[in-house]
């Protein structure tokens, strides 16, 4: 273990910074995983939730807590996308953090509210062409993975449909199964109970490939071939953090991951664990802002 547990660390309880509302994708990641490290460390490790702005908000809030070890934020996708899609963050993502280590990706699914008369990636693309703009989706917000998902869909897919945003995964996910709104590019952790209990119908999956786990779901590629997004997350804490700490809280995440309760619960949900260095998370975090900056302007998406 590293030298930082020998020296008092932890001491008291942590905050983990979720930057979503309960009940989303992030939230559901977060808690399993601050869960194990509460157990690893022996401290309470604490979710706050901080939804909003695509995540801006719960970031800019980490950014400005003392970097003692103390307060962990856990990124995904937005904020990657929020680099290129925000003029004022009120932070940086790469000056402002140090990387701990990645956790986990996803792949997407895209679901249709059952009384959608759609059952197949190609039945929505027909759908959408024969009534441009009368067809809404739902995401987490601008910038959120929920709503590149979807805006790489149109883009490839050659659709206009209506952007619904909601404050967080969790509220978009509800507002499709109550049929305020009909389409939602859903993480597969968080849409996989509600279409097995048949509130939700699948279309297809964002991978290239079928997975093992669902091998009758489709992939949107093989209607729309090249399109691909997967859903990812990490934690980072603040800049400045002392090197000893970073490598504490790298190892007790580390070991927390490879619990097989903490394992499981995360596979169960349709996750593939990443249990990576701080440095492959910097450069997988310079690279999905280089990809999600090129969908951004190729496709003039702009933060309203």
């Amino acid at each position: 273990m590293a030298d930082g547990w020998a020296q008092d660390y932890p001491s008291k309880p942590i905050r983990y910074i979720v930057p979503s509302s309960a009940g989303s994708a992030v939230d559901t990641i977060g808690r399993i995983v601050a869960g194990g490290l509460g157990e690893i460390f022996g401290q309470q490790v604490i979710v706050d939730n901080r939804a909003g702005a695509g995540g801006n908000i719960g970031a800019a809030i980490a950014a400005k807590t003392p970097p003692d070890g103390y307060t962990l934020l856990q990124v995904n996708n937005n904020h990657a996308t929020n680099v290129t899609l925000y003029r004022n963050l009120g932070y940086d993502l790469v000056r402002d953090f140090a990387p701990v280590t990645q956790l986990a990706l996803s792949p997407y699914v895209i679901v249709v509210h059952p009384s959608l008369p759609v059952k197949s990636v190609g039945d929505l693309i027909k759908l959408a062409k024969a009534r441009p703009g009368a067809i809404n989706y739902a995401s987490a917000g601008v910038g959120s993975g929920t709503f590149m998902a979807a805006e790489l869909f149109k883009s490839q897919a050659g659709v206009d449909m209506v952007h619904v945003p909601y404050v967080g995964g969790g509220p978009a996910l509800t507002s499709v199964i109550a049929g305020e709104t009909v389409v939602y590019g859903a993480p597969l952790s968080t849409a996989l109970p509600q279409i097995r209990q048949g509130r939700l119908r699948p279309l297809g999956l964002t991978t290239t490939r079928r997975l093992s786990l669902l091998p009758d779901y489709p992939t949107v590629a093989e209607t729309v071939p090249g399109y691909e997004f997967n859903a990812w997350a990490g934690i980072l804490v603040p800049a400045k953090t002392p090197k000893e700490t970073i490598a504490a809280i790298h190892d007790a995440v580390i070991s927390a991951l490879n619990r097989p309760d903490v394992s499981k619960r995360l596979t169960d949900l349709g996750y593939v664990v990443v249990a990576g260095q701080p440095d492959e998370l910097a450069a997988y975090i310079k690279s999905e802002i280089a990809k999600m900056a090129k969908l951004i302007r190729d496709n003039n998406l702009t933060a309203k």
